[in-house]
C-alpha cells in the first residue's frame, strides 16, 4: 500500500514536469479522451429522451388491438390521466403510467403470452424522469373503458405531433 502511495506523487509530478514532452503528450492523450468520453456520455443521455419514436407508439397502438379483448375483462379501476392533464414535459411520465396500470392488468389477466411482450418492450423503452410531473396516483381512476380510450387519444397526440 506504501508503494502506491509514493508511487502516485511521482507519477503526477512526471505528468505535470513542464520540460517533458512526453508528458505533455500524454497530457494532450488524456484530455482528448476525456473530451470523447463526454461525447459519448452526453450522446446516450440525450438518447433516452427520445427512445420513444413515433413507429413505437403506432406498434403500441396494434398491440393494444391485439389485447383489447384480454385487458377489457378486466374490472379493475386505474389511474387514468386525460389529455388535458398531460403537460408538455410529462407526456412520457403519462405515458409510464399508463404502462404501469397495463402491465397491472395483464398480471391479474395472467396474459404470459407472447402478446404481453410489447407492453412490456414499450415500458422499458419509455424514460421515467418525472422532475416536476405529478406522480400516476394524482389522476382519477377510471374503469377500463375510458381508461383505454384515453390512453389511445394520448397516443394518436404523440402520433400527430411526431409527424408534423
Amino acid at each position: 500500500m506504501t508503494d502506491f502511495m509514493t508511487t502516485l506523487p511521482l507519477i503526477c509530478v512526471q505528468l505535470l514536469c513542464p520540460g517533458d514532452q512526453r508528458s505533455k503528450s500524454v497530457q494532450f492523450q488524456f484530455h482528448n479522451t476525456q473530451g470523447w468520453l463526454w461525447f459519448l456520455v452526453i450522446s446516450f443521455l440525450s438518447i433516452s429522451t427520445w427512445a420513444v419514436s413515433v413507429a413505437d407508439t403506432a406498434d403500441l397502438q396494434i398491440c393494444l388491438k391485439m389485447l383489447k379483448q384480454t385487458i377489457e375483462k378486466s374490472d379493475a379501476m386505474l389511474y387514468s390521466p386525460s389529455i388535458d392533464d398531460s403537460e408538455e414535459n410529462c407526456e412520457n411520465m403519462l405515458l409510464k403510467c399508463y404502462m404501469l396500470e397495463l402491465i397491472m392488468v395483464l398480471n391479474e389477466e395472467e396474459v404470459k403470452d407472447s402478446r404481453a411482450s410489447c407492453i412490456l418492450a414499450f415500458n422499458d423503452r419509455l424514460d421515467s424522469s418525472s422532475v416536476g410531473c405529478p406522480p400516476c396516483e394524482a389522476y382519477s381512476l377510471q374503469n377500463i373503458t375510458i381508461f383505454l380510450d384515453r390512453l389511445n387519444n394520448l397516443l394518436e397526440k404523440k402520433t400527430t405531433q411526431g409527424n408534423m
